[in-house]
């Protein structure tokens, strides 16, 4: 099974407002990437912005914000989500590998482990490429990955439990499961999750299957790929809090400075 675009991982992400119910209330980005904002102007850049998790909060704090997703759906849910709002965010459908905004900025960031999207060197290439000229001279991109430790990688290939959360449309129960196989080759981790709706009185009624992949990237590689898109790595964490990485980590938060061009 060999995928190598975000559009392959689209399934996960076609119900906007499932995706909201379930992620909305994780927002340990926001602190960390306003942090950084407070020390430069003009126009923020959110890359594979979604439903406007992050971007909306920055833009109710005042700044100048571009969110950019490949993903029509989740695009028009975070407009809806702002239509009301007197916020300044500029939505934008393209595709990250091939940026084209017309506008530079001093700090850009990609969270929600996006960066896993990207499955092969050239793409990740592509999407670095597109940053760097993007970004002023010295501009920051700030993005997160999940940690490639053994026991994220080498997890069973058999169904396991991962969490519980209460639907808000229906007050009721969803149990979430997931099977995973580690690619070794491709350093791709593929996905299936099951979400399990229950009734009132806990009985499954309902089940939905998806399916997602995501690149795995090690540290010392992170450093050549970084360098050879013309950025130095200034800080890494192990989460958002700014927690030294370690072996026991689950994330790695870059925050990385534009040096010079690809050659």
């Amino acid at each position: 099974m060999k995928i190598n675009s975000m559009v392959d991982n689209f399934e996960e992400y076609d119900d906007p407002i499932l995706y909201d119910m379930e992620n909305d209330m994780f927002r340990n980005e926001v602190p960390f990437v306003l942090k950084r904002a407070s020390k430069i102007d003009g126009h923020i850049i959110d890359l594979a912005c979604g439903t406007g998790r992050v971007t909306i909060p920055l833009a109710r704090a005042g700044y100048q914000m571009i969110g950019v997703d490949l993903h029509k759906g989740m695009l028009e849910h975070a407009k809806q989500k702002t239509v009301l709002g007197d916020l300044q965010i500029e939505w934008v459908k393209q595709d990250c590998t091939k940026l084209d905004l017309k506008v530079k900025s001093k700090l850009m960031y990609m969270v929600g482990n996006s960066f896993q999207h990207f499955h092969t060197n050239e793409s990740q290439d592509q999407l670095l490429s597109g940053v760097n000229r993007h970004l002023e001279d010295e501009g920051i991109f700030v993005f997160d990955t999940r940690f490639p430790s053994k026991e994220e990688l080498l997890q069973p290939s058999t169904e396991e439990f991962w969490r519980s959360y209460v639907d808000r449309a229906t007050e009721r129960e969803v149990d979430v499961y997931t099977i995973s196989n580690y690619d070794s080759l491709n350093q791709i981790q593929h996905y299936i999750t099951i979400r399990r709706f229950k009734d009132e009185k806990g009985i499954i009624v309902d089940e939905k299957q998806t399916n997602i992949s995501l690149r795995y990237v090690f540290p010392q590689e992170m450093e050549r790929i970084m360098a050879a898109n013309g950025f130095e790595i200034l800080e890494v964490y192990q989460d958002w809090k700014e927690t030294p990485i370690s072996n026991d980590s689950y994330q790695m938060i870059y925050v990385c400075k534009k040096v010079g061009v690809k050659y």
